[in-house]
């Protein structure tokens, strides 16, 4: 089935699901990732691989991090050249001030935000959905 390209569709039919827990970003040196570890992302750069794992991976390797994100997936089947949606999105949450780190995985985006504000972030999100979903000069339903 391919992905949804029409960003009205994406923006009411997104919805956001909060993970468990709080996730960091590491980098390692080389590219091999620690046994029993399992990141949620992995990206390879010049300076070594980045990890995004749960905080207790990296506490428990002595991996050192700076920032402790919420885990948010946009439930929606977004297609890799749909246009929009990450600025929506980054568009919301900048007006809250949160910051937002978004990957985009084959069928959905996710979004790493500052943890503490990671519920925020879902209520946010969960607004611009009902929203788009009521359309221009209609009321939101609920």
């Amino acid at each position: 089935m391919a992905g949804e390209t029409h960003l009205s569709a994406l923006l009411s039919g997104m919805r956001p699901e909060l993970h468990a827990g709080g996730y960091v970003f590491v980098s390692i040196p080389g590219a091999a990732i620690p046994a029993g570890v399992a990141p949620v992302v992995t990206v390879a750069e010049e300076e070594g691989l980045t990890l995004v794992l749960r905080k207790e991976d990296a506490d428990r390797l002595g991996l050192g991090y700076e920032y402790v994100a919420g885990w948010i997936t946009l439930r929606v089947h977004s297609s890799l050249e749909a246009v929009g949606l990450t600025a929506a999105v980054s568009e919301v949450l900048t007006r809250a001030g949160l910051s937002c780190n978004v990957v985009a995985g084959f069928y959905h985006d996710h979004l790493f935000v500052p943890h503490d504000s990671a519920a925020l972030a879902v209520r946010l999100l969960e607004d611009l959905a009902r929203e788009s979903h009521a359309g221009p000069g209609r009321p939101a339903a609920g």
